[in-house]
């Protein structure tokens, strides 16, 4: 591993850059956001390149972050990840509000989401540890959060463990928010990749972006990606649940259960040839197709990002979970640490 200078904050803080090397993977992070801002493996003829969405330096990531439609390329997303109604939620009797950054609901977390803060790294030789302390009322939420997330590097392998203590009950629901392009950031779109998710039920939602509360069946549905099929076979498709999301931006139940570590998706660019798969013991993933990209942010490499330049495969626990009493909980209790792993392993056919 090693470390260098990314950036300064606006307020002269020092935003170091650590590069974690395993075979011919490369990733680098950096403790704004406590994200990913580089992610290199070799395609079928061991060329390697970049994956990831990026921006060019640590201005592009400040200002987009603090933007009021922010992208969140490679960030760590919390307290919440996805939507919460209306930005409200009642826990043991008592209802709190939350910043509104979605219209009328909150978005990952809110304005301040811990994509838009500074982490504290901890370094060790196969990984890096991002430290960070939420305080109690931060964008509204109970509780002071003492949450980690770990990346480690091993073979082809990227391991993300997040674990959290809290003094006060809260809710939380954590993930990473990269943009993948397995063909190389900023080379063409993502809809001719083919993407397989073990998930037999996805959560609908209204036109907001807020889940009914229904589980559907993804069967007979644009949504079923129970065997490996183009992303762009079916976005165009006449279909309710398309329209709502512009695209793909779809909350997917994950088959074999809530804690256990499981496969949930695999993502195969068959022009170059790199496989993503990915496991997690998070009970659901967001699988959005880029569709709000539209060439206003200009990558590391010079490339504009188009719509579906790029697409996040999200595990997580439900959107809005807080709200649906019915879903996976969120609550996290004095005394009970919060635990998620998720695992990405790169291949090539």
């Amino acid at each position: 591993m090693t470390t260098n200078l990314f950036g300064k904050l606006p307020n002269g803080t020092p935003v170091e850059l650590h590069t974690l090397k395993s075979g011919a993977l490369e990733l680098q992070l950096i403790a704004f956001g406590a994200g990913i801002i580089s992610l290199r493996v070799p395609d079928r003829t061991g060329r390697t390149e970049n994956i990831v969405l990026d921006f060019p330096d640590l201005v592009g990531y400040v200002r987009n972050h603090g933007s009021k439609a922010p992208n969140f390329f490679g960030s760590t997303i919390g307290r919440y990840a996805n939507r919460i109604a209306h930005a409200r939620f009642s826990l043991n009797g008592k209802e709190y509000a939350l910043a509104q950054n979605n219209g009328q609901h909150s978005l990952h977390g809110g304005p301040g989401g811990f994509y838009n803060v500074m982490w504290h790294a901890e370094r060790a030789a196969d990984g890096v540890t991002f430290h960070y302390l939420s305080k109690d009322g931060e964008e509204g939420f109970p509780g002071n959060l003492k949450t980690s997330v770990r990346y480690s590097v091993a073979g082809s392998q990227l391991k993300i463990d997040y674990q959290a203590t809290t003094d006060t009950p809260t809710v939380i629901n954590l993930t990473n928010h990269s943009y993948f392009n397995l063909a190389g950031a900023g080379n063409g779109s993502i809809l001719n990749h083919q993407l397989k998710l073990f998930a037999s039920r996805f959560t609908p939602t209204d036109a907001g972006a807020i889940p009914t509360g229904e589980l559907r069946a993804v069967a007979g549905t644009p949504m079923d990606f129970r065997q490996s099929t183009a992303i762009g076979a079916r976005i165009a498709n006449d279909d309710q649940q398309l329209r709502f999301g512009h695209g793909y931006d779809h909350n997917f139940v994950l088959d074999g259960g809530v804690d256990a570590l499981k496969p949930a998706a695999e993502l195969y660019d068959p022009a170059s040839g790199r496989l993503l798969e990915i496991s997690t013991t998070e009970p659901a993933i967001q699988f959005y197709s880029g569709n709000f990209l539209d060439g206003s942010i200009v990558g590391k490499s010079g490339a504009r990002y188009e719509k579906h330049a790029g697409l996040c495969l999200e595990t997580q626990h439900y959107p809005d979970s807080p709200n649906h009493a019915a879903f996976p909980s969120t609550l996290l209790r004095p005394g009970q640490t919060f635990r998620s792993t998720t695992i990405l392993r790169f291949g090539t056919r």
